[in-house]
C-alpha cells in the first residue's frame, strides 16, 4: 500500500492547524481519506480540535528534546500507523520554534507556513524551514493592506523563489481549496521513509547544558560551544 505524505511547519501561531484544517476539508470533498500527526514540545491540544473534524490524529510531544529531532527518529514509525490506517494522505504538522528548524524530507511535499503579522523582515530570519520549503502559504492576510501583502510575499520570494506561494485565509478557507489540489498527488505516494534522506541538516549541538548541566560559566561548558565575538577588549 502507497500513501501520500506532506510535512507541514511553520513559526509559532502562523495558522498552521486551521490552514491544515480547511485543507482537509477541501480533500475530503474529493473522496479521499486524511489523517494527521501532530508533533509539538510539551503541550497541544490541537488533536481536539482534528478530532472534532472527524481526522485520524496522533500526537506526539518531545518534551525535553529538540522536536525535530523527535520528528525524524519517529516519522517511519509515522508513516506505518498511516498506512495501518488506511489513509490516501497523511499530513504531519510540527512545532513552530526558532526558525532554524528543518524538519523536511527529500522528494516529500514541504510546506511553510508563515503570516503577515510576523513582520517584513521575518523571511530572512527563517532558516531552511523556509528556504528548502516547494510550497509557503501566507496567512492572515485580510488583516493587512494590499500593499503589505505584496511587500511580504515578494519578501518571501527573495529568500525562496523556486516555491509556489500561495494566500489562505484560516478562518474562511480562501485559498484552501487551491492549496488542497498540491496536497495529494497520486504519483507522489510512498510506501516507506526508510533510506530518505533530510534536505539540510538538522540544528547540532551536544554540550553540558544538553545532557542537564544548569550552572552558568566557562568550566561547566563542555562539547559543541559555539561563544559570541565580542571583538578587541581594548577597542
Amino acid at each position: 500500500m502507497t500513501m501520500n505524505l506532506v510535512t507541514v511547519s511553520g513559526p509559532p501561531s502562523s495558522g498552521k492547524t486551521s490552514i491544515i484544517l480547511k485543507t482537509i476539508e477541501a480533500i475530503k470533498n474529493r473522496g479521499l481519506s486524511v489523517g494527521v500527526v501532530k508533533f509539538d514540545c510539551l503541550y497541544t491540544d490541537d488533536d481536539i480540535l482534528y478530532e472534532k473534524a472527524g481526522v485520524p490524529i496522533k500526537k506526539g510531544l518531545s518534551g525535553s528534546l529538540c522536536p525535530d529531532h523527535f520528528f525524524v527518529s519517529n516519522i517511519e514509525e509515522v508513516v506505518d500507523w498511516g498506512k495501518s490506517q488506511n489513509l490516501d494522505l497523511l499530513i504531519t504538522e510540527s512545532a513552530g520554534l526558532c526558525n532554524r528548524c528543518s524538519p523536511y524530507i527529500k522528494g516529500i511535499t514541504a510546506v511553510c507556513v508563515i503570516d503577515n503579522l510576523s513582520g517584513i523582515n521575518t523571511p530572512k530570519k527563517i532558516g531552511p524551514m523556509l528556504k528548502t520549503a516547494d510550497i509557503i502559504v501566507i496567512t492572515k492576510g485580510d488583516i493587512v493592506s494590499q500593499a503589505e501583502r505584496e511587500v511580504f510575499a515578494s519578501r518571501v520570494n527573495s529568500v525562496n523563489p523556486q516555491a509556489l506561494i500561495i494566500m489562505v485565509n484560516g478562518l474562511t478557507g480562501q485559498g484552501a481549496f487551491e492549496l488542497s489540489t498540491l496536497f495529494y498527488e497520486e504519483e507522489r505516494s510512498i510506501e516507506t521513509v526508510k533510506g530518505k534522506e533530510l534536505r539540510f541538516p538538522m540544528p547540532s549541538a551536544l554540550c553540558s547544558y544538553c545532557l542537564g548541566e544548569t550552572r552558568i560559566g566557562e568550566k561547566y561548558q563542555m562539547g559543541n560551544i559555539k561563544k559570541i565575538n565580542m571583538g578587541d577588549e581594548n577597542d
